[in-house]
């Protein structure tokens, strides 16, 4: 069965196989590839010791088995046009955290969403060009959807990118 056909049918409730165990040189192309999501194969194959056709291997592996869940670019959201940036908490109803997730992907400015324990269920990460558009998606989109029962705000003032090799924040 093809990766795409076996992903879909993970993502609808299949069951998803066990993850192979990762070996140092995995792992040393993870830490490379977090870093930059465009190196060549061929130099991510130098970096850790092994063959070009080795390296493209591993790599293919580790896509196929959803450790690499893609590859992007980090943004600086203020340079982006999005200088607005907010962690949002919320409280939902019981047992509805499909049908919320399925309405918070639907956000503009939406960048991560996780269900977690404690004093709210979902935290939401949004980035916004500004505050009147944070408002109006936090007192219009947000809680206009059923399920959700509180909302806080946090707002972020500054942020630093833990990856080691990104460059210091300004």
């Amino acid at each position: 069965m093809a990766a795409e056909q076996m992903a879909g049918e993970w993502g609808t409730g299949g069951q998803e196989p066990p993850p192979r165990p990762l070996d140092a040189i995995d792992r040393d192309i993870l830490r490379i590839l977090q870093a930059d999501g465009r190196a060549s194969v061929r130099s991510v194959a130098e970096r850790v010791h092994v063959s070009r056709a080795n390296a493209y291997a591993r790599i293919n592996r580790l896509v196929e088995d959803r450790v690499i869940r893609g590859f992007g670019a980090r943004i600086n959201h203020e340079r982006a046009g999005q200088g607005a940036s907010a962690y949002i908490t919320l409280k939902i109803v019981q047992n509805s955290w499909r049908t919320v997730r399925e309405q918070l992907q639907e956000l503009p400015g939406a960048t991560h969403i996780a269900l977690v324990s404690g004093d709210f269920d979902v935290l939401l990460l949004v980035h916004a060009p500004d505050n009147r558009t944070l408002r109006e998606l936090v007192l219009t989109r947000l809680q206009s959807i059923p399920e959700v029962l509180s909302t806080r705000t946090l707002l972020v003032f500054e942020e630093t990118d833990l990856d080691q090799n990104a460059p210091p924040a300004p």
